[in-house]
């Protein structure tokens, strides 16, 4: 987290215009060369870990794990899809600095990422929903997953291309297909910053997805009597909007500044309430136990 505050600083201060001449000296240069290279990749894979580390401490590793490895799984397969195909998201490219690239398409912090937001944003959901075990509910919560993930990506999604860890395409692989004309538009017609359509409902259906699959391991009982009460995972959830709304109001992308805050705002906050006043849904029914 500190790692995260510092950088957003940094990116929205002395390193907003012009490298200052006292960064550009040696050893200076070399450190702030590292930090660019390493940063990104670090802080992530920090998160994860925190993530992991907190999520089996509180429902075992017997879950944890399997639910940290189908997670990273399931966003790898779709993340590698999407640079190589364009679906579902829309044609985009990673640039090389998030790290190396898993078969030179997909940054490693990538995967690992969709993991630990999506426990950020079951935690919030756990909070405000009923915590039954039968399918509609665990359907229900992957929905309302899903949605708490897309709001971390309105403001990300502009920062990140602003800062070029990844490109949009031109859509050419649409463009050049016999599909029908809307279906083309929605994948390559510039509605947000630069961004498609495609890419929030991308990001929608793979968090569903991996959310259901979570709900798998872990129903929402467990979740909600040990995972919801916590605020480790929803902490990381909110820091995580920081840095990348404070880079949309540095570059003038007002809308995905404002949008973005409010996105994550509405879902924290209800969170937030329902635990400090003692509203959080209780499980209906016992909990599964850890064994």
């Amino acid at each position: 987290m500190a790692l995260i505050a510092f950088s957003t600083i940094a990116l929205t201060t002395f390193l907003r215009g012009p490298m200052p001449a006292w960064l550009a000296q040696e050893p200076n240069a070399t450190v702030y060369r590292l930090a660019w290279k390493f940063s990104g990749p670090t802080y992530v894979v920090l998160g994860a870990i925190a993530a992991l580390l907190h999520l089996a401490g509180r429902i075992g590793w017997r879950r944890s794990l399997p639910m940290f490895l189908v997670a990273s799984g399931i966003a790898l397969g779709s993340e590698l899809l999407g640079t190589s195909t364009g679906l579902p998201f829309g044609e985009y490219q990673y640039t090389a600095l998030l790290g190396t690239r898993i078969l030179g398409l997909v940054p490693f912090p990538i995967p690992i990422s969709w993991f630990y937001m999506i426990i950020g944003s079951l935690a919030i959901v756990g909070r405000l929903m009923a915590a039954r075990d039968d399918r509609m509910t665990k359907w229900k919560w992957s929905l309302a997953a899903g949605l708490v993930l897309v709001a971390w990506d309105v403001s990300m999604d502009p920062a990140m291309v602003k800062t070029l860890h990844w490109i949009w395409g031109d859509g050419d692989v649409f463009t050049r297909s016999a599909l029908p004309a809307p279906i083309v538009a929605f994948f390559t017609k510039d509605v947000f910053y630069g961004m498609p359509l495609s890419n929030w409902v991308g990001w929608f259906v793979t968090g569903v997805i991996i959310a259901r699959l979570i709900l798998a391991f872990a129903p929402p009982s467990l979740l909600a009597a040990r995972l919801s009460p916590s605020s480790l995972p929803i902490v990381l959830y909110a820091v995580n909007g920081i840095m990348p709304v404070a880079i949309c109001a540095r570059d003038g992308m007002v809308w995905a500044a404002v949008f973005g805050t409010l996105a994550m705002l509405v879902p924290v906050a209800l969170a937030v309430r329902a635990g400090s006043l003692g509203t959080q849904r209780l499980p209906d029914q016992p909990e599964p136990a850890l064994a």
